[in-house]
């Protein structure tokens, strides 16, 4: 697109306004040389970048200061972020050098710049991308501010991405949504995070958000006497309170929206959660944070129906990126549970700024600590685990807290299991971990875990992991050590047909299966003889020997005459006399004749036909047989 001089010469006097607005603000908090530094470094990108249009048609210029903006402004940083976001493209579409930035603006502002100025290379790693993540991530490390000025540029590409491709277009708004917009929800950045993600879905799925956007603002016209009525209650609950409060009624974005529709396999009229009221105090000499929102929640359930078990206490123990507030969900006229969330000033603040708060939150400084070591951790074990696999399965999820039975909280992502919480406590109860207990109920270690859980991981040194745990975990940590014990397992040098189930010391035949691995079958499977028959040249020599390290379930059917004891004297012979592991058992009693299937694990056919043999001799018992397991 191209304009027209007078076009052009406006967004030049926009530009002009912006900058004067950025400088307006800085002076309430800069001196007169941070400022002067300011507008020296407008008017070197405004100089570097003349004559570079944007897509839309527009002075570059326009970009550089629209992101200073973002960062003065939507995240109050100071004077030395400003100036890295007004130089943040120049080093990279500029004949201007990081030397000349270092030498005029000092080493904390060419330290910001060329952290978001993406590295240019004949041989990336990965792939541009990915790389470039990576370069973002690191800083981390160092300086915050410097992340903070990337989504402050990644914001202002998405609000002005109309003007792009399809192509390019789906390109950022894919790469906004799995990787900033979650990197802003993890530094505490919620606003931003929001848009972020309802302008990537704006541009990924323009029907699907269009229709969404559409309903809602409907169901607004639609419920507005209901929702009116429901805030006069709440205002009268709250008059007996002396607190300063005020009701805000606000509606989900198209993207939430969507998201709990998907994964609440709802439509759009059945799914809960599409809004909800916020209740805000400012917090009071006399009363703690924590005291004046159990006011007001006393308040509101004295008069108005409170649906048991909806308290969410976010205030005593905050999300990881330092989110905090009181939840509970109250009924309203028409029989529908409304979502309250009670939350001081300070909390609303905390959740615009997160992590660019002067002094940001402990959990949100906590999260960035852990996340320097995780970075360090993934950088010295990179040959064992994806680098964004590790990322985004420690950082990029909404997060749940469990407790240890001392009381400890152990943060998780949503989704994790008892696996996760025992790495998280130390690698070797994760290595070793047999058991749970999860809110003193007995439970498999693979147990998905939930917000508040307690509990206790029992292990046994000679418990190891199985290979399907890497299925049930979602962190970083349990994942690295999952796969750094699993490759280090002997591999198994032929797989095995999954219809005959062969076992080492039978005989057995081996096929090429054309991928450069041999599949073995016993000699009368009925796939091995057709294999045989038609593709008879694929046959290879196979020398399927029994390794300790390696078991293979088996299944036998055990008839004989019923009496006292029977089952246990069955259960003795497989588990104490022969030391196999025993998976399963199911018994019957047909007419005084005992029926029982057996599945235990063995590592060769010698094995199993100890068991049969042993089996065989117990008193009372007919017959025993393999049968197939699945």
């Amino acid at each position: 697109m191209k304009l027209n001089d007078e076009q052009i010469r406006a967004c030049m006097a926009g530009v002009e306004k912006d900058m004067e607005s950025i400088l307006d603000r800085l002076k309430v908090s800069a001196d007169e040389s941070e400022i002067a530094k300011v507008r020296e470094a407008y008017e070197l990108a405004r100089d570097a970048h003349s004559g570079q249009m944007r897509k839309s048609g527009e002075p570059y210029i326009m970009h550089p200061v629209s992101v200073a903006k973002i960062v003065a402004e939507e995240l109050s940083l100071g004077p030395n972020p400003i100036i890295a976001a007004l130089l943040h493209d120049v080093v990279e579409d500029t004949d201007c050098k990081i030397g000349e930035i270092k030498e005029r603006f000092g080493e904390d502002v060419a330290f910001l710049v060329g952290v978001v100025t993406k590295k240019k290379k004949e041989k990336y790693e990965r792939s541009k991308q990915v790389d470039n993540y990576r370069q973002i991530l690191a800083s981390v490390q160092y300086d915050i501010r410097a992340i903070l000025i990337k989504l402050a540029d990644r914001l202002h590409n998405m609000r002005t991405l109309d003007s792009m491709r399809p192509d390019k277009q789906m390109k950022i708004a894919g790469e906004t949504d799995y990787f900033y917009a979650p990197l802003a929800n993890r530094l505490g950045l919620y606003h931003i995070k929001c848009e972020l993600e309802n302008l990537s879905f704006r541009y990924r799925c323009p029907k699907d958000y269009e229709i969404i956007d559409k309903m809602i603002e409907e169901e607004k016209v639609g419920t507005k006497e209901i929702l009116d009525s429901f805030t006069a209650k709440l205002e009268k609950a709250l008059s007996v309170l002396d607190l300063d409060t005020r009701i805000e009624l606000r509606y989900r974005r198209p993207y939430s929206v969507w998201r709990k529709m998907q994964t609440t396999d709802s439509d759009f009229h059945h799914v809960e959660g599409k809004r909800y009221f916020r209740i805000v105090y400012t917090s009071n000499k006399e009363y703690s944070d924590k005291i004046c929102a159990l006011r007001i929640y006393a308040a509101i359930t004295d008069v108005l129906k409170e649906k048991p078990g909806s308290v969410t206490n976010y205030i005593d123990a905050p999300k990881e990126n330092g989110y905090q507030s009181f939840h509970v969900k109250i009924l309203n006229d028409v029989g529908k549970w409304e979502e309250i969330h009670i939350s001081s000033e300070r909390m609303i603040k905390s959740s615009l700024l997160g992590c660019a708060l002067d002094k940001y939150e402990d959990s949100v400084h906590g999260w960035i600590e852990k996340f320097k070591n995780v970075l360090h951790d993934i950088v010295f074990h990179q040959s064992d685990i994806d680098y964004m696999d590790g990322i985004t399965s420690t950082f990029y999820n909404d997060d749940i807290m469990a407790f240890t039975p001392e009381g400890k909280g152990i943060m998780l992502p949503k989704g994790a299991t008892a696996l996760d919480f025992a790495f998280e406590i130390h690698s070797d109860l994760g290595m070793h971990a047999h058991y749970a207990k999860i809110n003193g109920k007995l439970s498999s270690v693979k147990t998905v875990l939930h917000r508040g859980d307690c509990v206790r991981i029992f292990k046994d040194s000679d418990s190891f992991p199985e290979k399907d745990w890497l299925d049930h975990v979602s962190t970083y940590k349990a994942k690295r050590s999952l796969k750094s014990y699993l490759q280090n397992l002997p591999a198994l040098e032929y797989e095995r047909c999954p219809i005959c189930h062969p076992i080492p010391g039978e005989e057995v035949v081996g096929f090429d299966d054309k991928n450069g691995g041999i599949i073995i079958h016993k000699r009368n499977c009925p796939q091995a003889i057709k294999l045989a028959s038609e593709e008879g040249d694929s046959i290879v020599a196979v020398d399927f020997k029994k390794n300790p390290t390696f078991t293979y379930p088996v299944r036998l059917t055990i008839r004989g005459v019923d009496r006292y004891h029977l089952l246990s004297d069955i259960i003795e012979c497989i588990t104490d006399r022969l030391k196999l592991s025993m998976n399963k058992i199911v018994s019957e009693n047909i007419d005084r004749i005992a029926v029982s299937e057996i599945e235990f694990c063995v590592t060769s056919l010698e094995q199993l036909e100890s068991a049969v043999s042993s089996l065989r001799c117990i008193f009372g018992v007919d017959e025993v047989r393999v049968t197939e397991t699945e």
